[in-house]
């Protein structure tokens, strides 16, 4: 069960995988998409029916007709890897071996839907990939087993999460066997050290010029590919699309300036952002000193 494209790794992993027979993938109904409007499946389904296997996309589980088809699949256990729907009890009762899920965070840290977005912005310097067998909880489930993965200064949400399902891949093949053997137990998750994560919301993305240079740092690559890090000037929105802190005195909160080896750098509550790439409301992406040749009145601009 799953649905974006960083999770097909998972789909392929079991499909390789000699001692596992791929009875059903589920994925939720198709979805309008572009300016056109047309149906659009997701890249789940489509590696699905490319594998040839039998495709399913309930709308939802509490229809008995839907539950009775999925039990009728006999799974054995049920992989879940960015479904985004939790399972009620009727379904996590059916496959003898579990509903097991890959969460992209070191649990109980960073439990809900946005746990790599929530590791950047805790400035995490390690973070993993945890196999838990489902419960009804919010990934309270006990934990089978992880894998670490270092967090690099260059990573944002889009490229450590591809990283990480793709541990998640290797780490549910290798684990799967002693799992269904009983050689793996499942260890419970201590709740006083959990932490939490929300839904990422539009309003996420906008630049609080009072916050710090780091901080807005680590915003712009939580929030990459989405909301991203914006501000507005001149009345229209204004992405900043790749950002670092520098270090020294800081301006102005919002106050756009100039630093040592970055055209554009801007005032924060302590530090400043430098701005290597920015993208204007209806233009492409320009680097700083092409995007300075065009809108020279952006140095001493006041951002809200």
């Amino acid at each position: 069960m799953g649905t974006p494209g960083f999770v097909v790794p998972v789909l392929d992993a079991l499909q390789a995988f000699p001692e596992v027979e791929l009875a059903a993938v589920y994925t939720p109904p198709d979805r309008r998409r572009g300016r056109g409007q047309a149906y659009e499946a997701s890249p789940v389904k489509q590696r699905g029916q490319e594998l040839g296997i039998p495709v399913e996309q309930p709308r939802t589980f509490r229809d008995a007709d839907v539950v009775a088809q999925l039990e009728s699949c006999r799974p054995d256990v049920i992989v879940v890897a960015a479904y985004g729907r939790l399972l009620p009890p009727e379904v996590l009762a059916i496959p003898p071996f579990g509903c097991l899920n890959l969460h992209p965070s070191l649990l109980p840290r960073h439990r809900g839907p946005a746990p790599v977005a929530g590791a950047i912005l805790a400035g995490d310097d390690v973070t993993g990939v945890s196999l838990m067998l489902l419960d009804e909880g919010m990934d309270t489930g006990p934990v089978i087993a992880q894998r670490e993965r270092p967090i690099d200064a260059s990573d944002d949400a889009a490229t450590l999460t591809e990283v990480l399902f793709a541990d998640g891949a290797t780490l549910l093949v290798e684990t799967l066997p002693g799992w269904i053997d009983g050689a793996i137990p499942a260890v419970e998750q201590d709740a006083n050290l959990a932490t939490y994560t929300n839904k990422l919301e539009r309003g996420d993305g906008l630049a609080d010029w009072c916050l710090s240079a780091e901080t807005l740092a680590r915003r712009q690559r939580a929030y990459t590919p989405w909301p991203g890090l914006y501000t507005r000037w001149e009345g229209k929105e204004l992405k900043l699309l790749d950002v670092t802190p520098l270090p020294g005195p800081s301006a102005e909160p919002g106050l756009v300036t100039a630093a040592h080896d970055a055209p554009i750098a801007i005032g924060t509550g302590q530090g400043l952002l430098a701005a290597h790439t920015l993208q204007l409301e209806g233009r492409r992406p320009a680097e700083a000193s092409d995007f300075l040749r065009g809108y020279p009145q952006f140095i001493g601009a006041r951002l809200g």
